[in-house]
């Protein structure tokens, strides 16, 4: 008798690709195997996102078209964030679902989905199956920002232990490994260890050939911690910024401001010019006047970040800002991010052609693709590489072009 197969469509951020790869260790556990795609699955499960309001429509329309496609007989079980935060409202609203299950509910069909029984966090999951691994070193977010609503379902900061994290990492055997978590810097406040982060950093370094961090509060951004990113050799940094006007982020609930944040940047690449940076900006938050997206449109031109991701506001409920005033209008909010997009775009472009003839050393990631330090995977551009390049391994290439976010470049 043939083993009973699944399927695992994932939505959404890093973190909620860790949860899916926890979800694939205890399906397989339990005797199933992956099918070939969903159609032919005797389980399909999407994993969602709840972050936005067009990550909710792309969760839901993934979950209609898997159920139309999926075969007769299998069954199709909705998990991940959108599933913990609407639960019941969602299995209304999509009968196509078998199950929905929050987190840590038994996915497989039927277990009896009572109360989460499962901490994803500690998990087994399969080796990874590229030369780079996502590993989640908390759950939940202590923060209070006014626009998120993700510690009204992910909880407060749960810090995994050190030995469970490097033992996952051992496990995954990837050249790389990028620490995701809510609130990355804060990892081990929850546990009276504030600051650890800089002793798992280093721990981590001293296991792989490649340790990235994403997602770091700036207020946490210590001395320590910028050392030990740099010494990893890896000097990406991944600053959660969501703007720059001083105002602004008070009403968002958040620290700093955009002088700070051009003077820890600029104290970055003193110590270590070939720092590579990215962050991410809410555009349209309520109250937003012309004079903060000035403020921010001039911070992107100093700035001269790597990487810029631009987002519109959502207004999502049972937040802070759902009740503020000062609403930015759509049409106004899109004017504004094309705006800034155009600026990054020429700023990525240019900093990308800036390492014509420059001789840098890529991890292959599959064939023909690699990456340096300045890219992370799936969010940054590429570097194209010789087919011939093993997959896996390392290689010295020397940059020939540069076309948008992407790179060209030959054996060295």
């Amino acid at each position: 008798m043939a083993q009973p197969s699944y399927w695992v469509e994932t939505l959404g951020c890093p973190k909620n690709q860790v949860d899916s790869d926890k979800l694939v260790g205890t399906l397989e556990a339990d005797g199933m195997t992956r099918a070939g795609s969903a159609d032919e699955a005797d389980l399909v499960v999407v994993n969602t996102c709840a972050f936005i309001e067009s990550a909710r429509q792309e969760s839901v329309e993934t979950v209609l078209a898997l159920a139309d496609a999926k075969r007769d007989g299998a069954r199709i079980v909705v998990t991940g964030c959108m599933a913990e935060r609407y639960g019941d409202e969602l299995a209304d609203a999509l009968p196509e679902a078998d199950l929905v299950a929050g987190f840590g509910v038994p996915v497989t069909l039927g277990r009896k989905p009572d109360v989460p029984a499962l901490d994803l966090l500690n998990l087994p999951r399969p080796k990874s199956s590229a030369p780079w691994a996502y590993v989640k070193i908390a759950e939940g977010c202590d923060r209070s920002c006014g626009f998120c609503a993700i510690p009204s379902f992910r909880g407060k900061q749960r810090s995994r232990s050190l030995d469970a994290i490097l033992g996952e990492v051992d496990a995954l055997e990837a050249q790389e490994i990028v620490l995701v978590a809510q609130d990355l810097a804060s990892y081990g406040r929850d546990l009276g260890h504030a600051g650890a982060i800089v002793d798992l950093v280093e721990q981590v370094a001293a296991r792989v050939a490649r340790t990235r961090l994403l997602y770091l509060y700036p207020s946490d951004l210590s001395d320590a911690l910028i050392d030990a990113v740099v010494a990893t050799g890896v000097p990406y940094f991944d600053l959660s910024l969501q703007h720059v006007s001083k105002p602004l982020l008070r009403r968002m609930r958040r620290w700093g401001d955009g002088g700070r944040f051009l003077a820890r940047i600029d104290a970055i690449r003193q110590r270590c010019p070939d720092a590579a940076f990215r962050s991410n900006f809410i555009v349209g938050y309520p109250g937003e006047t012309e004079a903060d997206h000035d403020q921010l449109l001039a911070f992107v031109e100093a700035a001269q970040l790597d990487w810029c991701g631009f987002f519109s506001y959502s207004k999502e409920g049972g937040t802070y800002a759902a009740d503020l005033d000062g609403e930015v209008s759509a049409h106004l909010m899109a004017e504004r991010l094309v705006e800034l997009s155009m600026l990054q775009d020429a700023i990525t472009a240019r900093r990308r052609q800036a390492l014509l003839g420059e001789t840098v050393e890529v991890l292959v990631d599959a064939p023909g693709v690699g990456r340096t330090h300045r890219e992370a995977p799936e969010i940054d551009g590429i570097v194209h590489v010789p087919d011939t390049l093993p997959v896996g391994q390392f290689a010295k290439v020397v940059v020939t072009g540069a076309t948008g976010p992407d790179l060209e470049a030959e054996s060295a």
